[in-house]
């Protein structure tokens, strides 16, 4: 799915610090046609790419070209990482060399994610140089709430100061293709069971919530199996996963400009019932949901395993 980030022409990227303590939307599977770079401060990410799951410790560099479609599957409670895009404009300004060419491809010819676990005096360098860029930037709560930058809202990122911004990107840019390149390759990925990635897709699209039996099914495995090898190969048991998703469309419905209440927006994202959601909500965030969502500011504390 191709999104747009609605960047003003103002900006020529942007760049925010996600972390799981803050919220815990999992996107759907998409692309943009902005380079994007994600740095691991603390805990670990999990993607889902060309059918491969690629797990990410601190310290590891990541890139995700245009036309890679990638969604991120799983976060631990404490994962704290780096996300920014460069748009085409800037890169084509940027990389003028034959050194940066690489960074003008839609894609990672090899597959996959292109990654690379940085040296200690690199990862500090790149990760005080995005410290810096962030001086000016939206509140870190409206950053984490807004995850997706809006695509059913009226919400677009801004920063006080979008000329140190952008010199920051063009600088942060170079700095990190440079650094990857002498950085160590990380680990293989896990190649995903065709079921497995069947279910993904499922998941990812459905909005009629279907059984475990009916979603096996459409799978071509049986509940057993997928819901094993579901857990061994993503991490995450099918029903956190899927309760991952409930959240994020319930916020996604809650925070839409036609606002909706808690209880349709938990019916709308699929919950069987409130007192389903409510033991969902408490377990993940410590609190029950109307202690958390008051006066159009989502408070949160942090998740709890």
């Amino acid at each position: 799915m191709l999104v747009n980030l609605k960047l003003e022409k103002i900006y020529d990227g942007l760049l925010y610090l996600a972390d799981a303590a803050r919220n815990l939307q999992l996107l759907q599977s998409h692309r943009h046609i902005e380079l994007e770079v994600n740095l691991v401060l603390q805990g670990t990410i999990t993607y889902v790419v060309d059918g491969l799951r690629f797990s990410f410790s601190p310290r590891t560099l990541l890139w995700l070209f245009p036309e890679q479609e990638h969604q991120l599957v799983d976060r631990s409670v404490n994962a704290q990482f780096y996300v920014a895009v460069f748009k085409p404009a800037l890169i084509a300004r940027s990389c003028r060399t034959a050194a940066y060419n690489s960074l003008k491809r839609k894609t990672n010819e090899q597959g996959g994610v292109l990654s690379t676990l940085l040296k200690p005096d690199s990862f500090e360098l790149i990760e005080k140089t995005m410290n810096s860029l962030m001086e000016g930037a939206l509140d870190s709560d409206l950053l984490n709430r807004e995850a997706g930058f809006g695509q059913t809202s009226d919400f677009s990122f801004e920063h006080r100061d979008p000329d140190a911004l952008n010199a920051g990107l063009h600088y942060l840019l170079l700095l990190c293709w440079r650094s990857y390149l002498v950085g160590k390759a990380t680990r293989d990925p896990v190649i995903l069971h065709p079921a497995v990635c069947r279910a993904l897709k499922l998941l990812s699209e459905d909005t009629t919530e279907c059984s475990l039996k009916e979603l096996s099914k459409a799978c071509g495995a049986s509940k057993s199996y997928l819901s094993r090898k579901f857990h061994q190969q993503i991490g995450v048991s099918l029903t956190r996963y899927r309760n991952s998703l409930r959240l994020s469309r319930f916020f996604e419905r809650y925070q839409h400009p036609d606002r909706m209440t808690i209880t349709e927006a938990v019916y709308a994202a699929g919950f069987g019932s409130y007192a389903q959601f409510y033991k969902v909500f408490s377990q993940v965030y410590g609190r029950g949901p109307r202690h958390c969502l008051h006066s159009d500011v989502l408070t949160i504390s942090r998740p709890v395993t």
